[in-house]
């Protein structure tokens, strides 16, 4: 007997979708724990909506986001699930590419890269 060492389009299909669902319950539960601990830490206080506060230097990369969420702060873990949301469509494309490869679309690999590249682009490369 002949081992497979393709997946089929079904396969590939289901992979990618456990994928997607798996990065986005991952995302609403980070969101999900950060919104609670920031409950506790801020839920009594006052807002004060006459004056915009800038958010942090910190949250605006991904270092300075990994860095409040390590550090337990509670903006920090629910910035850390929103980009795990953003990350997840990236990583099922990423995956494609993975997947036509294995099965020897070699067409697919090349377009399915260059959405990669352009995507990563518009997420790390443009100011």
């Amino acid at each position: 007997m002949q081992a497979r060492n393709r997946w089929t389009d079904y396969e590939l299909e289901q992979i990618i979708g456990n994928l997607l669902r798996a990065g986005v319950i991952l995302a609403a539960f980070v969101v999900l724990v950060g919104g609670v601990f920031y409950l506790f830490q801020h839920g009594t206080g006052r807002p004060d909506y006459h004056t915009f506060h800038e958010p942090s230097s910190d949250m605006r990369s991904v270092k300075g986001v990994l860095r409040d969420a390590l550090a337990l702060h509670s903006r920090g873990i629910i910035q850390f699930g929103l980009l795990l949301l953003v990350l997840t469509p990236v990583s099922r494309v990423a995956f494609s590419a993975l997947g036509f490869w294995a099965e020897g679309d070699r067409m697919y690999v090349v377009i399915t890269l260059i959405v990669l590249a352009v995507l990563l682009f518009s997420l790390l490369g443009a100011k």
